[in-house]
């Protein structure tokens, strides 16, 4: 198949099993965003670094390229209806959280698998993406088991 073809393209993407995060940050105004994403992946240990993708046409692009920093929470097995949330545009995703800021800054969400806490390093323009490379400055771990994300669909491990 030709990679031109966007659907073929993304249904093979699919068959990737990956996990969801919900990146956060703080706009220039100080109001918390936030949204669903899955393109998250390791960088580097020393130093430790991690990297997101957002595309271009997001509403939210300019507050995380205006921010110094940034988290990544990896959602727990439990947290669909907050993925969903956070997929959601238009809508307040921060409504009824019980929301206080991690050391670099950025909103907590609570009940994470895990939540890795960035100072902004770099960033990269890669076709209709922007990718968001950080610098971990605090991070958190806990025994819940990840969300993951195949073929259109949440699953377990």
């Amino acid at each position: 198949m030709l990679a031109s073809d966007k659907h073929a393209f993304r249904t093979a993407l699919g068959r990737f099993v990956t996990g969801v995060t919900i990146v956060t940050t703080r706009d220039e105004d100080g109001k918390a965003i936030g949204l669903t994403a899955n393109s998250f992946n390791s960088v580097s240990l020393d130093p430790p670094m991690v990297l997101w993708s957002l595309a271009l046409g997001s509403p939210n692009i300019a507050a995380f390229r205006h921010s110094q920093a940034w988290a990544v929470h990896i959602l727990s097995a439990d947290q669909e209806d907050l993925s969903n949330r956070f997929a959601t545009r238009g809508i307040d995703k921060f409504d009824g959280l019980d929301i206080q800021d991690g050391p670099e800054g950025a909103p907590l969400i609570p009940g994470c698998a895990a939540r890795f806490g960035c100072r902004s390093a770099f960033e990269y323009e890669g076709g209709d993406h922007a990718i968001f490379v950080g610098e971990v400055l605090d991070f958190s771990d806990s025994s819940l088991q990840p969300l993951v994300f195949h073929d259109g669909r949440y699953g377990g491990v």
